[in-house]
């Protein structure tokens, strides 16, 4: 992978960066999918006390109202780490947990069973390990989502300064096969640790040092592929890490691996929610004027009515939020044509996020396509219509793509548009971290 002063190239649109970042050729690696074993690193509950206090969402979906509350509710909860006012003071926090005792690494290097139950029903199940890093050329990791260079170099200075990969991204594969059935036998065992979130999910982990298991996991995942369903910042971070490494002459070693959950999408089917918008410099009356011009405005009394008709909408349909609920549907074909981006595949030009960008965010309201001018809120329509009438701005309420429609698109090498999907539910934040010179 080519690499610049500072590991990661300036100057580059996300389309452009996603493709250097991910299709750059790797060095020689084994083929096929690998999920090998490692030392993992948790907390001892002996210490630290219910791991519900200590653990979180996903980094990216803690605002600073969450961070807040998490740094007031433990000394020792995973936030420090993952979001550390400084990458050095993120590293100074791991090296004083493991000294203390807050954090023990495993004695073996192992797999680890992950499960998310609701209700005593597992709603996801799935195999923490160290993810083999490939080219998106090679066919077996496959993203699906453009990255940014801000949030990848974030995570690099966190991963560099802390040696460790802190969180699991999330995969989704078609099995079926022996590691399911390793799955289902280890999970039929008690569990290392078991704890309900606030979330109202109940997390276990377990733990399998067996070399037989991981032969056979090795066999069953080798010819398979996985679409990443959350993490691509991560992973891109990750495959930065790599470059690092190979270019200082490294040569083979743990940052060819990185952190992840691989969940097989045959038997525990994820969810797939939307990820919504919020334009806090766009005031609702403007958004809705300009959008009026191409597509047709309906008002509707409610947010339960407003969602009931967006789903049920044919064709491409947004609601506005902020000052009022209004559905937009049947745009202007003529103008949806013209705003759509060449050399994209049919099924691409036909995604919603896609036409939201293409046409409204930066053909009708003229606003630059960054995270300042363009919020997210994963899967939680009342939240970012909350956030824009706070900020006086708008939000863009948006249908949930297809789990179909991004298979399709990540098979042929092409991305869905930045924070299209939510996958979920998400693995949890510091149930087993991973460090680089312990594995």
């Amino acid at each position: 992978m080519p690499t610049v002063d500072d590991d990661l190239p300036s100057g580059l649109d996300p389309e452009a960066f996603s493709a250097w970042i991910f299709g750059a050729p790797g060095p020689a690696a084994p083929a096929g999918l690998e999920l090998a074993p490692f030392r993992g690193v948790r907390f001892a509950p002996e210490v630290v006390g219910d791991l519900a206090t200590v653990t979180s969402p996903p980094y990216d979906l803690i605002d600073d109202e969450a961070v807040a509350r998490l740094m007031a509710s433990d000394g020792h909860n995973i936030v420090r780490l993952i979001l550390p006012p400084t990458a050095s003071e993120g590293a100074a926090t791991l090296q004083r947990w493991l000294a203390d005792g807050a954090l023990i690494v495993d004695s073996e290097p192992a797999l680890y069973v992950y499960e998310a139950a609701s209700d005593g029903t597992p709603v996801q199940r799935g195999l923490i390990g160290a993810l083999g890093l490939r080219a998106e050329a090679d066919g077996v990791v496959l993203p699906h989502e453009n990255v940014y260079p801000g949030p990848v170099r974030n995570r690099l200075d966190l991963m560099a300064a802390t040696h460790a990969n802190p969180e699991p991204i999330f995969l989704v594969y078609e099995g079926g096969g022996d590691a399911a059935q390793i799955i289902d036998e280890i999970a039929g065992t008690p569990p290392l640790v078991e704890f309900r979130s606030d979330d109202g999910l109940v997390h276990r982990l377990w733990r399998t040092s067996d070399p037989g298991h991981h032969a056979r996991v090795a066999a069953d995942l080798g010819p398979r592929r996985a679409l990443i369903a959350d993490g691509h910042h991560r992973y891109a971070t990750y495959r930065a890490l790599q470059a690092r490494h190979h270019t200082a002459g490294d040569g083979h070693g743990p940052w060819d691996y990185g952190l992840a959950l691989l969940v097989d999408s045959t038997r525990y089917p994820p969810h797939l929610g939307a990820i919504h918008r919020v334009l806090p410099a766009l005031p609702p009356d403007t958004a809705l004027a300009r959008a009026a011009e191409i597509f047709e405005v309906t008002h509707l009394p409610d947010l339960p009515a407003a969602m009931e008709a967006l789903a049920t909408a044919e064709g491409p349909a947004f609601l506005l939020g902020g000052a009022g609920l209004h559905l937009l549907t049947a745009a202007d074909p003529r103008r949806l044509l013209d705003a759509m981006p060449v050399g994209h595949s049919e099924r691409w030009r036909g995604l919603g996020t896609a036409i939201l960008d293409a046409l409204l965010i930066e053909g009708v309201w003229n606003l630059p396509e960054n995270e300042r001018s363009v919020e997210v809120v994963h899967d939680d329509p009342a939240a970012a219509i909350e956030r824009a009438r706070r900020t006086g701005g708008t939000a863009v309420i948006l249908n949930p793509l297809k789990v179909e429609d991004v298979l399709a698109v990540a098979g042929q090498g092409e991305r869905v548009p930045r924070k299209s999907t939510s996958f979920g539910p998400k693995p949890r934040t510091g149930l087993v971290l991973r460090l680089l010179d312990r594995t």
